[in-house]
């Protein structure tokens, strides 16, 4: 019996092949679009090369003027809170929804907290009330709402709560301890 020689050379061939071609492939896929921090930084709205590139605040960075030391920060524009701790490093910052009757811009502090779930003026079940103010014999408070939602306030009803998510109302109702400095900003 005659042995018949294994075709060595055309499975070598065919593997060098393959090999040529997932190279040739991965090349061709490399040279496509990558992304880049000039590719998703905003445009500038100046048409001058030369015009200073001062970075935008970030919405979530403290706002200015906005006192010193451990403090909880409340933006009435930006319907934001920051808790600042005595390092001036925020802990955490989140949007909230405020209701109807807005505090001055100032500087108040935690006077009154309520953790027992309770009925808020607007009908909805509410927790981790922190009090901070009152305008026009309305309170103003943080709080949210025991099912996490958020109803927009009823029409003519004036509503002091500045309302949160569950989670952001927790971390409030631990920070904010009577006593603590609450600063209202624009």
């Amino acid at each position: 019996m005659r042995a018949v020689p294994a075709p060595k050379v055309w499975v070598t061939g065919l593997t060098v092949g393959a090999i040529a071609a997932v190279v040739t492939l991965a090349v061709q896929a490399d040279k496509g679009t990558k992304p880049s921090a000039v590719a998703t930084a905003r445009p500038s709205v100046s048409a001058s090369p030369r015009a200073s590139a001062q970075p935008e605040p970030s919405a979530t960075a403290v706002p200015d003027a906005s006192g010193t030391g451990r403090r909880i920060v409340y933006s009435l524009g930006d319907k934001r809170v920051w808790l600042i701790d005595a390092s001036e490093a925020a802990r955490r910052t989140f949007a909230v929804w405020p209701g109807t009757v807005d505090p001055a811009p100032g500087t108040y502090s935690v006077s009154l907290r309520r953790g027992d779930p309770t009925t808020g003026s607007d009908g909805v079940r509410i927790e981790h009330i922190v009090y901070f103010t009152a305008v026009g014999g309305v309170n103003v408070a943080f709080s949210n709402a025991v099912d996490g939602s958020s109803p927009p306030p009823a029409n003519g009803v004036q509503t002091g709560g500045i309302r949160m998510k569950t989670a952001d109302g927790s971390a409030l109702w631990t920070f904010g301890e009577t006593g603590t400095k609450v600063v209202v900003v624009n």
